[in-house]
């Protein structure tokens, strides 16, 4: 199970009068990552080096990081290794260093990209990722309201919650609801009794969605 940053942060290290600026930031895809890897290039386009480092999916298949000029393997991949130890996906780092006239040779710089990424890690938190089964729970109107205030609230076995992901008025209430895999079953049996066996859950689909870790 991978993790997402449950939020986007800026983090500033100084060591040896150089400034290393981080934003960690959480992104959807490549693109996205490219995109806030420019904006830093554009902001901070004084600096020597934007640094960057990104991993993608709930598999994290896609890893990709640059040394941006820095000596080979002391900026990127020490970034990359912090993200993939806290079990991080679907983020960016980008690390931007103002050079301040001391030279802090490779194993300076492998400690210095490190922390520098640590600590925007601890600051933004994380958010385990989960594989859920998406569900569809058709209501009369006249039970609608009801049924979804209690859908809402509900807690199953084990401390496991649902989702409420929304409501599409018609004829009926389709109410639309998010479970966790594994958790199926007792879904079903907790509706079974909130209705008195007279509503069922249909099975819509699966997605990826984040719980706070």
């Amino acid at each position: 199970m991978a993790a997402r940053p449950g939020g986007g942060v800026d983090v500033e290290l100084e060591i040896r009068r150089s400034r290393f600026l981080t934003r960690l930031q959480r992104v959807a895809n490549e693109d996205d990552a490219r995109t806030v890897i420019d904006e830093r290039r554009r902001t901070h386009f004084d600096a020597r080096h934007h640094c960057s480092a990104f991993i993608l999916g709930p598999d994290s298949r896609t890893a990709r990081s640059s040394d941006d000029g820095e000596p080979a393997g002391t900026a990127g991949v020490p970034m990359l290794t912090v993200l993939q130890r806290n079990g991080l996906s679907d983020v960016v780092a980008v690390v931007t260093r103002y050079f301040g006239g001391i030279k802090l040779g490779a194993g300076g710089l492998v400690r210095a990209y490190s922390d520098a990424v640590a600590q925007a890690v601890g600051a933004a938190g994380r958010k385990d990722v989960v594989l859920s089964q998406v569900v569809r729970v058709d209501v009369p109107m006249a039970a609608a309201g009801a049924m979804e205030a209690q859908l809402r609230g509900l807690v199953l076995p084990g401390g496991v919650a649902v989702t409420v992901d929304g409501v599409e008025w018609g004829e009926q209430a389709k109410i639309s609801v998010t479970v966790p895999v594994g958790a199926e079953a007792d879904f079903r049996a907790a509706l079974a009794s909130l209705s008195g066996g007279a509503l069922e859950a249909v099975h819509v689909g699966q997605r990826w969605g984040d719980v706070e870790a």
